[in-house]
Order: structure tokens, then sequence, then C-alpha cells
């Protein structure tokens, strides 16, 4: 019988030190850093010419590093267009992250913030019983749609925001990934709360459904997981939480099972070097276009 764990979803704080944690780690930081200052502008350059007023809607920000990340990079290009962004983060946690960023970064008086501590599915919900109208220039959701009940839906409804010429920005993993063989080694055991079974590959096959135009990027990402590996080392603990999106993962298996999940971790999604033990999880950017 599977065994059901708590997602780590519902517990705000663990989660926000667990995603630290993680993204010290992780190098997709610096990844999407790389994406945005040196394929981004290109990408966006149709959708922002001329502009000087440019509406975003960021769904599931986080603590906001990639938010600021894209908006510094589109006002390098264009100093004096004005942003209006629709901020969408259901974890007040990291609602309050991304407004301690805000405060302590400089030069942001050409950003005007809407708060939303609400879920994707909610601010759907919202919007469609306000009657809104009003269109936007990019929309992004990074990691995002594992998390929501119908990610069709969500992807319907959020391009259906868009401007003419506007961007829909959507990361998730490709089919094979690390991700995905653990998903398959453990699925039969472990009930993973709040987690869709989704690829990048379902959302392009979707959009060649609806008739949809949209280019594909593929992200390296290296995670540094060594601590996972030490027994009883809380960062380390914290950090596998993250990765299986469960709360007390090392303390919710038995012990067989944990033994067997980090021997096919460490072997079969991980590289060894230098003494570090280390994750490889490359991930995908789709960009999906609003032609009409």
């Amino acid at each position: 019988m599977a065994i059901p764990l708590q997602s780590l979803l519902s517990d705000h704080k663990r989660y926000q030190k667990s995603s630290q944690l993680y993204d010290e780690r992780s190098s997709e930081n610096q990844s999407m850093q790389d994406f945005i200052n040196n394929l981004l502008p290109d990408i966006l350059a149709s959708t922002v010419i001329g502009k000087s007023h440019l509406n975003v809607i960021s769904v599931g920000s986080g603590s906001g590093v990639q938010d600021l990340n894209l908006l510094s990079m589109l006002h390098l290009k264009n100093p004096v267009m004005e942003v209006h962004n629709e901020v969408v983060e259901p974890n007040p946690t990291q609602i309050h992250s991304f407004k301690d960023l805000v405060s302590q970064t400089p030069d942001l008086d050409y950003i005007n913030f809407n708060w939303n501590s609400i879920s994707a599915e909610e601010f759907e919900e919202q919007w469609k019983e306000n009657k809104m109208t009003k269109k936007f220039d990019i929309i992004h959701m990074f990691q995002v749609l594992y998390f929501v009940k119908d990610p069709e839906a969500t992807i319907s409804f959020f391009h259906s925001l868009l401007n003419k010429n506007g961007k829909l920005l959507i990361s998730l993993l490709p089919d094979g990934s690390s991700w995905g063989k653990l998903y398959d080694m453990c699925s039969n055991r472990l009930i993973l709360a709040n987690h869709v079974d989704l690829t990048i590959d379902d959302v392009k096959s979707y959009l060649d459904l609806e008739g949809l135009s949209y280019e594909t990027y593929i992200l390296p990402r290296q995670v540094d997981i060594t601590q996972c590996f030490i027994e009883g080392d809380e960062n380390g603990d914290l950090v596998l939480d993250f990765l299986v999106h469960a709360i007390h993962f090392s303390k919710s298996v038995s012990s067989e099972l944990k033994t067997e999940f980090m021997e096919f971790l460490r072997t079969e999604c991980c590289d060894e070097a230098n003494g570090k033990v280390l994750y490889n999880s490359d991930f995908e950017m789709i960009v999906i276009d609003k032609l009409k």
C-alpha cells in the first residue's frame, strides 16, 4: 500500500527554509539569469518595442528573485518604460520575502506592484468573477504548473489575458528528467500530495493540439545535494524535502525505502566530483506567443 506524504506546500515556513537552501545549492538562478540576459531580450523584442507601459503577471513568484531579474533587464533595454506587475503567490512567507527584496533593491520606482497572496486558480476565479478585461504583455510561471489542478485550463486562461504579440513563459522539467526517474521509482509506494506528474512535453502536446506558436529552450541545472546523504543533517533533510516536495521525508518513510531511494538518487540521477554529489536536473523554458 502506498504511503501518503504530507505536501511541503502545507507548511509555509518549512517550504521557505527548504526553498532557500535548495536555491543556495542550485545553479538554477544562474541559468535563469543567463537566459534572461542573453536570450530573452531578443525573444521579447516584438513585445516591448515602442512601449511606454508594460503589464506583467508573475505566477508563483516565490521570493521574487527571477521577477526582479526580468524586470531589471527590461528596464535596461527601455529606461522610460513603466511596469505594472501583478504578483500571484499563495505562500504569504514568500510574499513577505519578495516585499523585503523590493524594499532593499534601489531604483524600482518604475514598477507598480499589486500583491495577490492567492493561487493561480484563485486568481482566475476572482478575475472572472470581477469580469476583468485588462490585458498583459508578459506572463510567466516558472516551475508552477506541477501544483495546479488542471494545467491545460491554467495555460488557456493566462494565454487569453495576453495582448497581441504578448508572451507566456513557462518552465518545467522535460521527459526523462531526474525527477521523472525518482517519481517512477517510488510512485507505487509513495503518494506525493499536490504534485501533478507533468512535463514540458505534455505542455507541447496541448499547444500543438490548440495550434499555438511556441519555442523551447533547454537550461542546465545542477544542485549540490551532498548534505542529503549525511544522516541527521538538518540542512540536508530540508533540501531533500524540497527535492520531493514533502514534509520530513526522511522521517516519514521506512529506513529500507529511504536507503533504496537515496541509492537510486545517487547512482541514477547524480554525478560526483570533488567530494560533492551533484543532482542533474536540466529544465526547459517554453515561450508561447499571442499572435492575434
